[in-house]
């Protein structure tokens, strides 16, 4: 069932603009900061920074393995570190963070920035495209091959399912969700299989990482959950850069001035991202349950039901972040955005998706003298929020 009957303080059901989310959580942070829908079987929705913030720190009375995204997605199997609470998850995050060290970044970035180039090109030979189908769904690809160590045979696969299985979740087709969901796990089993048969160092790898990792009792990782953690790289890499990438093209091309500021002074473009972060954070948040009757706000929420920590909200709230919904360059508090989360389950990947975002907007701008919208703008639905298709006139 999609949607419930019965009072509801907001539809997240109800048609979207690229703009218009962010006029409704205003809203609800001024009248409803915690919210209910009726919407796929029921769920709350913390709206303001200071409800998000405390329930992300609170990982004893909020929990993920429950359920950890609104609407729940997670049909075929767990998949850590973001299906387990902690200590459980803790294992699979220190086997990945090692892998997005900045020894590990720095060393990808030539080949990033090599395949964006060669993914741009096409585009400015024409004069026109759309960058999130035709530009960055292929670079995301690109890049988490890269870090994956991932043989060229499998990326069209990859994307083709990574495609079909976004496109399932924004039309709330559950059986499609599965099937492209399982056909994700046949990627991963190979990428298992070839890191057995050919180990590389657990440094530069992170398949070869979790086969080697053990847990605090000094236990291997069962193979299951180690399945489970490459498949969830798999989507997660893939899905966030081509909305949060569209979303900023759209930005810029509405504010010619800061186009052409950035594309002058590129130095400032990693500041920049990090208010574009705040502004166009791609996915609304993700959820928790609480395993005990909490009150927020004076609103009592039962023991174990869902709970969306709205992100995209939280960025916005104007108690922490004054003029919330214009670009602000250099804020004195950017680093307290939410746009990865916050506590145990704080994206691991946070160094690669800034890398990835940053050589993007830095080629984007480099390699043209401008750009502009020149069709209509395709938005996703939840959990994700912003662009997934803008049509671009270069210059």
């Amino acid at each position: 069932m999609i949607k419930s009957e019965g009072p509801q303080d907001f539809d997240p059901l109800a048609s979207e603009t690229f703009d218009s989310p962010y006029t409704v959580y205003r809203e609800l942070r001024q009248k409803c900061p915690v919210a209910h829908s009726q919407a796929w079987n029921g769920f709350w929705a913390f709206m303001n920074y200071e409800d998000v913030h405390a329930a992300l720190l609170q990982s004893d009375t909020y929990i993920t393995s429950l359920q950890n995204v609104v609407p729940k997605l997670a049909f075929t199997g767990r998949r850590p570190p973001l299906h387990l609470d902690p200590p459980h998850h803790t294992p699979y995050r220190r086997a990945l963070n090692a892998l997005f060290r900045p020894q590990r970044m720095k060393a990808l970035e030539p080949a990033i920035r090599q395949h964006t180039r060669n993914l741009l090109q096409p585009l400015l030979d024409k004069g026109k495209g759309d960058i999130c189908e035709d530009f960055t769904s292929h670079l995301s690809i690109y890049v988490f091959a890269e870090w994956m160590n991932m043989p060229a045979a499998l990326l069209p696969d990859l994307r083709s399912i990574g495609r079909a299985y976004n496109f399932a979740v924004q039309n709330f087709e559950d059986e499609m969700v599965r099937a492209t969901s399982l056909k994700l796990y046949d990627i991963a089993r190979q990428v298992i299989q070839l890191r057995k048969d050919q180990p590389l160092d657990p440094l530069e790898d992170v398949t070869t990482a979790l086969l080697q990792a053990r847990d605090d009792e000094g236990n291997l990782l069962p193979e299951d959950m180690i399945l489970g953690t490459i498949r969830q790289v798999l989507v997660v890499g893939i899905i966030a850069p081509t909305v949060i990438i569209g979303s900023i093209c759209v930005h810029l091309s509405r504010d010619r001035q800061l186009q052409q500021t950035l594309r002058a002074t590129p130095a400032l473009i990693p500041d920049a991202l990090e208010e574009f972060l705040r502004l166009y954070t791609p996915y609304r948040g993700f959820a928790r349950t609480a395993n005990k009757e909490v009150t927020v706000n004076g609103i009592t929420i039962p023991k174990d039901e869902p709970i969306a920590l709205v992100y995209a909200s939280a960025n916005r709230d104007e108690k922490v972040f004054p003029n919330a919904d214009t670009f602000q360059l250099n804020r004195p508090n950017i680093n307290e955005h939410l746009a990865f989360g916050m506590g145990p389950h704080r994206c691991a990947g946070m160094p690669l998706a800034r890398l990835e975002l940053r050589i993007a907007l830095e080629e984007i701008l480099g390699m043209t003298n401008g750009f502009e919208l020149c069709g209509e703008i395709q938005i996703t639905r939840f959990p994700e929020i912003g662009a997934l298709s803008v049509p671009l006139l270069f210059s």
